[in-house]
């Protein structure tokens, strides 16, 4: 009898986007391949990993990196984060061999990583087979933020090296240039399907016939407008994470719908609330769900993010101060004036599953 395969996948917790790009991608493979072993590294809470990843896998919990020291999810904290980095980097024999041990124990056939260069560096050193995935990638990150910074080069040097040892470094589209990767791989958007289910959430929230229901999806690094502050607009509410506590007739947690997953938000609301970032982006697009955005200009991954959602999907982009204030009602009704797109086709999960059956010599 053959030996089961085992994949290892180690995986940022810098927010969702990283689980939001591998977790479509992970549930396709488990569906073609039930039998192959699946080992999942990740400092996100493994509740959170169990719900986008609703097939059998092993949690080891470590994060493998830590992408950019933020202040909330639209500002990262320059200076903190080149010191992380430097610090990360003065351990980085002991934080290699911790890496080492546990690909050890688990001694999988191939490692998938989005997008931990530490995780990659020790399977090369172990001879493990790898694949990198994501849209970005943390050496081209901080060189967007930290380009005056003196030792910029020396601290991106073991995360190219890193990257470009994987087998490829797949780039799921929309992807930002990354021109010091030698085996760059573009793929199509990633992206999971929801269900649309509008009647049960109008139903269950009380919702008069013609309500514009926005959700407000600000991502995994948690941040609040100031909701007080914002005016009321007839017709239109809104739903907020039950995190947030908010208490407002035209406000309602999702936490009051427990029987739709956030996909089947995305693809039942009029319109998703959020900030840049891939899993938003994509997982509207291809839910065919027009996008008021907050801008964060200074994420080096925007621009090409915004540029496909542009060009595939329906966008508005908001100021900050705009999201201060709650100014929000032009804007919003600009939005739902658009011609609606087609929805996108998720084309790169499939592709994902190839090369992952090509890593494990499963084809």
């Amino acid at each position: 009898m053959a030996t089961m395969k085992q994949l290892y996948v180690a995986l940022s917790g810098h927010g969702f986007g990283h689980l939001a790009q591998v977790a479509p991608v992970l549930v396709a493979f488990q569906d073609r391949w039930p039998d192959v072993s699946l080992t999942l590294q990740s400092a996100l809470p493994e509740a959170v990993l169990r719900q986008r990843i609703a097939r059998p896998f092993a949690c080891v919990a470590g994060a493998a990196d830590f992408g950019m020291v933020m202040v909330d999810a639209l500002q990262a904290k320059i200076p903190e984060s080149l010191a992380a980095y430097r610090s990360f980097h003065r351990e980085w024999d002991a934080r290699l061999a911790w890496q080492e041990q546990l690909l050890r124990v688990a001694a999988p056939d191939g490692v998938l990583a989005d997008i931990p260069y530490l995780s990659l560096a020790a399977a090369k050193r172990l001879g493990i087979p790898t694949l990198a995935l994501c849209s970005l990638n943390w050496a081209d990150i901080l060189a967007g933020y930290g380009a005056d910074a003196m030792d910029l080069a020396e601290l991106r040097a073991p995360m190219v090296t890193a990257y470009n040892s994987a087998i490829a470094f797949l780039q799921p589209a929309p992807s930002m240039p990354m021109p010091d990767l030698q085996n760059g791989a573009p793929i199509g958007p990633i992206a999971a399907l929801g269900q649309y289910r509008r009647s049960e959430i109008d139903r269950q929230l009380g919702l008069a016939q013609g309500t514009t229901v926005v959700l407000m999806a600000l991502g995994g690094v948690d941040l609040c407008p100031p909701l007080a502050a914002w005016p009321r607009f007839p017709g239109i509410c809104w739903l907020t994470p039950p995190s947030w506590g908010v208490a407002r007739q035209d406000m309602f947690n999702w936490g009051l719908l427990p029987d739709c997953s956030m996909l089947d938000l995305i693809r039942s609301c009029d319109a998703v609330f959020t900030k840049p970032g891939y899993g938003a982006f994509t997982e509207a697009a291809c839910n065919g769900t027009p996008v008021l955005y907050v801008e964060r200009d200074d994420w080096p991954e925007e621009p090409w993010l915004s540029r496909w959602l542009s060009e595939h999907g329906n966008a508005i982009k908001i100021g900050r101060r705009q999201l201060a204030s709650g100014d929000l009602l032009a804007s919003l009704q600009a939005l739902l004036a658009q011609p609606i797109k087609p929805p996108v086709a998720p084309t790169g999960v499939a592709e994902a599953v190839g090369w992952l059956e090509r890593l494990l010599g499963l084809v």
